[in-house]
């Protein structure tokens, strides 16, 4: 069987942080069980497009996923295996009782024993998740907890617009591990306002001390739309005063200055060495995990195998043919719940241009990087033939290894946009 990821986008938040731009908004709890109505029968009708597929992971992210009540991701991830094919890791099924696998067996599916258990990962924020919310995940076979906390020092918490404590995160993590979860994210963020090196290795200790599972450590990015942009998106400023409203403490404030590019590239090489040493791999530009705790889901999109995503906003990728849902809640509830139509707009199947350029930006992310073999075997070509001057000059440059897998030198990931780009036919 031919296997799928599926990505779940939750919108909700209770607050929208300084620094996101991700399609999320608080909302009030009837247009919240509105709108799990219509994800619901969303995942329902779009099931004839995915028979010939195997879930191989879920991701249900947000938006804060673990803002809504008890019981509705259960409901959800229900829903997905009610009409979608993939092993169950939560007991019983069916009418008669038998086992997910069995019943495989039984119908003719497909040989259970060849399909691993599905990795199905939640997004929590400490804000809005406890132990019985933890415990229903369980319940729902979520295996894999992705907690965001961005940081444990209260000062930079506060600063990014977090409504969580580092207090709530070190509980949080607790009951994670209390209820059962042995795969465990953490979230967290490099050169943020006023941080030094020394802060933000003081993070990543205590964090690292916990033994997660798996780290994501990314850097602050300013983008457009936010409030940090409007502080620090026409350079690094020092000095400034917010509006009162806009103060950390809501009577007005400084704007911290931004850490210099030395810093920031400090805080990079730190952590990666630093992770090492406690025994984590690289295997991403951001990404980091024990021995055997990848992220399933995360590397498929690296990968390009095909996913489907549901809910406001979200993208899709199966053969090759990328679309999006629609972006405005309003229309996405009434055109699934009144009208019975389909939520997907910007379609286009990509090119084989298209699908170069995106084996190769995508993939190189990865530490392990591309295999020519598996260029060649997609495409028909030698990567030489379509990328030989690019792969020379970036090699030439220190930027590239261009062995049996071609793939970013440590420099090269200092610079990964640079070396990405060039890869643009």
């Amino acid at each position: 069987m031919r296997k799928l990821g599926i990505y779940v986008h939750i919108p909700f938040c209770i607050k929208k942080c300084r620094y996101c731009d991700f399609l999320s908004f608080p909302a009030p709890e009837e247009k919240k069980r509105e709108y799990v109505s219509a994800l619901l029968k969303e995942i329902e009708r779009e099931a004839v497009y995915y028979k010939d597929f195997t879930v191989d992971s879920v991701f249900i992210g947000g938006g804060t996923p673990s803002v809504l009540p008890e019981g509705a991701l259960e409901e959800l991830l229900e829903t997905l295996r009610q009409f979608y094919r993939f092993c169950s890791v939560s007991g019983k099924d069916t009418e008669d009782g038998m086992e997910k696998e069995a019943l495989l067996r039984h119908t003719g599916k497909g040989p259970a024993e060849n399909m691993a258990e599905p990795e199905i990962t939640v997004e929590v924020n400490p804000g809005t998740v406890n132990r019985k919310k933890l415990e229903s995940y369980r319940r729902a076979g979520v295996n894999r907890i992705s907690i965001g906390t961005q940081s444990v020092h209260g000062k930079e918490l506060a600063y990014l617009g977090r409504i969580h404590s580092a207090e709530d995160f070190f509980r949080t993590y607790q009951d994670a591990q209390e209820t059962g979860f042995t795969n465990i994210n953490v979230d967290i963020m490099a050169a943020l306002p006023g941080q030094s090196v020394e802060d933000y290795m003081d993070n990543l200790s205590q964090i690292a001390s916990l033994k997660p599972a798996h780290i994501s450590a990314y850097s602050l990015m300013i983008e457009e739309g936010t409030p940090f942009y409007e502080w620090y998106g026409e350079g690094r400023m020092e000095g400034r005063t917010l509006p009162g409203s806009m103060g950390m403490d809501g009577n007005g404030g400084p704007v911290l200055p931004l850490p210099s590019e030395d810093e920031e590239r400090e805080m990079y090489e730190c952590t990666d060495a630093f992770l090492r040493k406690k025994g984590y791999h690289r295997y991403e530009i951001s990404n980091y995990a024990m021995p055997g705790k990848e992220c399933r889901h995360n590397v498929g999109y690296w990968k390009r195998k095909d996913y489907a995503g549901f809910g406001l906003g979200a993208s899709s990728m199966v053969d090759n043919v990328r679309w999006k849902n629609l972006s405005d809640m309003e229309v996405y509830i009434r055109r699934i719940l009144e009208k019975n139509e389909s939520v997907r707009e910007e379609i286009s199947r990509l090119g084989i241009q298209e699908q170069m350029e995106e084996f190769m930006f995508l993939g190189l992310r990865l530490t392990e990087g591309v295999e020519r073999k598996e260029f060649r075997r997609i495409f028909g070509r030698d990567m030489e033939e379509v990328y030989g001057p690019v792969m020379e000059k970036l090699s030439s440059q220190g930027l590239l290894e261009t062995g049996g897998k071609v793939r970013l030198t440590p420099y090269g990931r200092d610079v990964s946009n640079y070396v990405m780009a060039e890869f643009l036919i």
